[in-house]
């Protein structure tokens, strides 16, 4: 072994600042080498025991890392590699070193890349050992040139784990990437496989219930697809169009919504959902009562308001429950949207339907609710929606199937929900009018992404995203599932100002274009303006961006059309 691939140059660092200022710390700053192929590097300390942990990476070449071509051929192969990578290092017993693993989706995470090449980059959190605020270089010495290399050797390296098993996880995320592409060409918006698990143990813990039902699909909706490593595999095909899912209390059509919202995302074998895919551009909507709404046209939904304001160009600091979710709507379909997914349980009512009697009795209602508009919004412009409802059964006069959930168990009820609907409501329906999406074009000035002279950039949670000197309330934004999620949307939003893709001329939706069409970094398939963060950050999808953006307060819209 060269005497420049061993630890021993750290070890003397570490040894001379032993017993020193905690802020010498600093000058750990740069490579070390470790053996055996892999290198230290420290990208910032630091400055105190008490202060956020120091940052960190790992290099390990591809030789050393030793996984074949076949694991990493693509970005999603190389993704799920990562996962499992990141999710190993995560797992040791005892480390010191914080590794980003998430929950159960593969996400495109910082923590863990695997190069085109076969390298690996290992990010992590290391707090520095100082007790009485004084350099603990024995502590430290231990930890980055015994436990560290132990961790790479254990965990980054293809001899480490079964074969079998890693290509196993890695094809079966390439199957559900696959299918996900496939489903515009199947006419399909979702596809939930039979012996799926989608009950979670509850809401805090996202693991497969104990003892669920297995899904098992309605004759008349099987579909059989062939993927790429399982082969034929059948489910329920969920057409375009309107989707509209039935049942009790307690019966599972909000959890069949649920596993539709995490579809967008692929999820590791055993989680249950990792055959629950859907269309990647679905955005769930729900009713958000007190969000600030800025200059979105509603006037799909809305009439003529009192006071002068124009549903064609609607602003409020605190929007009701109906106009936030015709705020919501027209925000997803700006950005691209092409599937909504609504629940009953989160929406405000006269959003969704107004029945024949409130017509008869209230006479002006400027409110267009959503049963008028959903088969226009396939019809005029693609977009399909699935909607969970146990009481608004007018939905059922404008569907193109309904499933009913029943303890969990779905069957397909379309010709009898069509004998119900022939027995007339008296509803007339209030739809007129074509439905206009309109394009808004930010201020960049409005979205300000700096506080004490540095851009800062992050996430409390999966509730607040933190940008600037603002919290920005993301928790209506259901398909934000992890807090590296919500900090990769508030890095996205920071590059957006810092690059002038956001420059009061362009777009929201093309200013995400060029946000989308940013190449890759030099270490992998990370995106390259997340590339160099000192933080655990997940890439977000521009639907999530976007949601943020409109929830910020301090926003502007110089004009919309």
């Amino acid at each position: 072994m060269a005497p420049d691939d061993t630890p021993a140059a750290l070890r003397a660092a570490l040894a001379d600042l032993h017993g020193g200022s905690y802020a010498r710390y600093r000058s750990l700053r740069g490579r070390w080498a470790l053996g055996a192929g892999a290198t230290l590097v420290v990208t910032r300390t630091q400055p105190d025991p008490f202060a956020p942990p120091s940052r960190c990476e790992v290099h390990l070449d591809a030789a050393a890392a030793g996984f074949p071509p076949g694991l990493r051929a693509t970005a999603t192969r190389a993704r799920a590699l990562a996962s499992v990578l990141a999710r190993a290092a995560a797992a040791v017993p005892a480390s010191p070193f914080r590794v980003d693993a998430g929950g159960p989706e593969v996400l495109q995470r910082s923590s863990c890349e695997v190069g085109p090449a076969g390298d690996v980059v290992l990010r992590f959190a290391y707090p520095l050992p100082g007790p009485r605020r004084r350099v603990d270089g024995r502590t430290a010495t231990h930890e980055l040139t015994t436990l560290l290399p132990d961790l790479v050797h254990r965990c980054l390296r293809a001899a480490a784990h079964d074969a079998e098993e890693l290509r196993a996880v890695v094809d079966a995320v390439d199957d559900a990437s696959w299918l996900r592409a496939a489903l515009p060409r199947l006419g399909l918006v979702a596809f939930v496989a039979d012996g799926a698990v989608l009950a979670r143990r509850s809401g805090a813990d996202d693991r497969p219930a104990e003892d669920a039902v297995a899904f098992r699909s309605p004759p008349s909706l099987r579909t059989t697809v062939d993927l790429p490593h399982r082969g034929p595999t059948t489910g329920a095909g969920i057409g375009e169009g309107v989707t509209v899912v039935v049942g009790g209390a307690f019966a599972g059509k909000s959890t069949l919504l649920r596993a539709l919202e995490a579809g967008v995302a692929d999820h590791l074998p055993g989680d249950g959902r990792e055959l629950v895919v859907t269309r990647p551009d679905a955005v769930a909507v729900r009713a958000e009562d007190g969000r600030a709404v800025t200059r979105v046209g509603i006037d799909a939904f809305v009439g003529e308001l009192p006071g002068g304001l124009r549903a064609a160009d609607f602003s409020t600091p605190d929007a009701s429950g109906s106009t936030s979710q015709a705020a919501a709507v027209l925000e997803a379909l700006e950005v691209g949207c092409g599937l909504l997914l609504v629940d009953e349980d989160t929406s405000a009512t006269n959003h969704l339907v107004r029945d024949a009697r409130m017509q008869a009795l209230v006479a002006r209602e400027p409110l267009t609710p959503l049963v008028d508009r959903v088969r226009a919004l396939h019809a005029a412009l693609g977009v399909s929606t699935v909607i969970a409802v146990g009481a608004s059964g007018d939905f059922l006069d404008v569907a193109d199937r309904v499933l009913l959930m029943d303890a969990f168990v779905g069957t397909d009820v379309t010709a009898r929900a069509r004998e119900v609907a022939r027995t007339p409501t008296g509803r007339v329906p209030e739809a007129g009018g074509r439905i206009v999406v309109r394009a808004r074009v930010p201020d960049p000035g409005s979205v300000r992404v700096t506080a004490r002279g540095r851009v800062r950039a992050g996430a409390r949670g999966t509730d607040t995203l933190l940008l600037g000197e603002e919290e920005v309330d993301v928790r209506a934004v259901r398909q934000f599932t992890d807090p590296a999620q919500v900090a990769g949307a508030a890095h996205a939003l920071a590059r957006l100002v810092v690059a002038g893709h956001l420059d009061g001329r362009r777009t929201l939706a093309q200013a995400l274009d060029l946000l989308d069409a940013e190449p890759a970094g030099p270490a992998g398939p990370l995106p390259g303006w997340l590339a160099g963060l000192d933080a655990d950050v997940a890439v977000p999808r521009r639907h999530e961006v976007a949601a943020a953006l409109d929830r910020l307060r301090t926003l502007r819209v110089l004009s919309v059309g």
